[in-house]
């Protein structure tokens, strides 16, 4: 059963038009997408599931232009970036996504305050004494402001996973990316993070969620489930506004 969003037009960050990924293997041909018809609207929290193998972390390097479709578009805040050069990628990677993993991706010989800084020096944004004021902002907002000096080694996992988050919104991306970001959290510490998400998105983020879990139906907007490559099920959470308890 596929429900569509309300959404309008205008409002939609994300729009997949018929788009197929395949690679061309020694057996013959896979296809990790097919035929994928999606759009997602600014301000969102989606939640994308799947068994393995379905296609999410495809579908999720398609949108971070990480990998191109090979057949149809995908537009992200109306820039065709099927289009773009590996180079315009990188530049267009930089302003307008943060990306969040399973496993943090933090560098250790960076404190944590450093780490958040690192996605700012890349992009050539700001002084060094802005990048850190801007820094242990966002590492107020999730929550670890005083973990800031601290090495992430010396950190729980729910709190790298938030700083890991703080670094993703370092140059203030329209588009937050989360692949299996609760996967290697305990349930409570899984709980804490996603609301950490559902905030961002009440704050007018858009955050598309690659994830295993299967009861996140009362914390995403909308729950886009992939068979074999295809969009197979779209639900949405039939209310709006807070986390339920």
């Amino acid at each position: 059963m596929r429900k569509a969003s309300n959404s309008q037009t205008s409002d939609r960050l994300i729009v997949f038009r018929a788009v197929d990924k395949w690679y061309d293997l020694p057996a013959g041909r896979f296809f990790a997408l097919r035929d994928v018809e999606l759009k997602i609207a600014k301000g969102e929290f989606v939640g994308i599931v799947g068994r393995s193998g379905s296609g999410k972390s495809t579908l999720l390097n398609l949108i971070a232009g990480i990998d191109k479709p090979n057949a149809g578009h995908l537009l992200v805040d109306g820039q065709a970036i099927d289009g773009l050069t590996d180079s315009q990628l990188t530049q267009w990677r930089g302003r307008n996504v943060g990306v969040v993993f399973q496993f943090f991706q933090l560098l250790p010989t960076l404190t944590v305050a450093e780490n958040v800084m690192l996605p700012m020096d890349f992009a050539g944004q700001k002084s060094s004494a802005a990048r850190r004021s801007r820094a242990h902002e966002l590492l107020q907002l999730v929550g670890i402001a005083g973990e800031s000096d601290k090495f992430p080694a010396t950190l729980s996992g729910g709190q790298q996973q938030r700083a890991a988050i703080a670094r993703a919104l370092a140059n203030d991306p329209p588009l937050i990316l989360a692949d299996e970001p609760t996967g290697n959290l305990d349930s409570s510490t899984a709980d804490e993070i996603l609301t950490v998400f559902h905030a961002l998105s009440v704050a007018g983020k858009t955050v598309v969620m690659v994830t295993h879990e299967r009861d996140i139906r009362n914390v995403v907007d909308r729950t886009v489930t992939l068979t074999d490559g295809r969009v197979d099920e779209i639900v949405e959470r039939p209310h709006v506004g807070g986390i339920p308890a």
